[in-house]
């Protein structure tokens, strides 16, 4: 059970919205390496993943992924809020907001919704902490892409924020991997699982 506090896990406060920014902040709602796909990732792999520590670090993160979920949100609305149909034709945004007006819409920065297709889950542990690894740095790169393109100080800050905690997660799962190389038999590892000896080893 979770207890919801409400406010942010960090502030977002921008002060000139820019729709522009928003079209390319939206796929870290709802894109292939987005906060949305990570939170349902890892909450979802929680459940075989089979030790205690494991279980606990998926568990921490996912519930962090929904508090950024909800920080992108936030940094979504401020930077549409008030903006006229005008402004949202010339930033290219037109398509959005014919469909959602300026609702917050899980998309990816090319117009295509969520999809469950993003999230990797295969029941496997060393499969699927690596694929925790790979999508906390394609998080990053995502980050890093956004900051490439936005000069905005009041929106920088808070996308910082969120780039600096992916490298964090990355560590968190760095270390499950370790924690899973440890308590597993060697033979577990890449070509051979002992486990299918005995059916799926649930």
């Amino acid at each position: 059970m979770w207890i919801y506090d409400r406010k942010l896990q960090y502030p977002v406060k921008i002060k000139n919205p820019n729709a522009a920014y928003a079209k390319i902040i939206i796929s870290q709602l709802g894109g292939p390496d987005g906060e949305m796909a990570a939170a349902m990732r890892y909450l979802n792999q929680r459940y075989t993943a089979k030790y205690g520590e494991i279980i606990g670090i998926l568990n921490d993160v996912g519930t962090e992924e929904l508090a950024h979920l909800e920080m992108i949100g936030a940094i979504l609305y401020q930077l549409t809020k008030g903006l006229s149909p005008d402004q949202i034709r010339a930033a290219g945004m037109d398509q959005y907001f014919v469909d959602h007006t300026a609702g917050i819409y899980p998309a990816s920065a090319a117009g295509v919704p969520t999809d469950m297709k993003y999230i990797g889950v295969k029941g496997d542990l060393i499969a699927d902490l690596n694929e925790d690894l790979a999508a906390e740095q394609k998080a990053r790169v995502t980050y890093d892409n956004i900051l490439r393109l936005v000069d905005d100080p009041d929106v920088r800050d808070p996308i910082k924020y969120l780039r600096a905690r992916e490298i964090v997660h990355y560590q968190r799962f760095g270390d499950a991997l370790r924690i899973a190389q440890d308590r597993m038999n060697s033979k577990n590892f890449y070509a051979y699982n002992p486990s299918f000896d005995k059916g799926c080893g649930c």
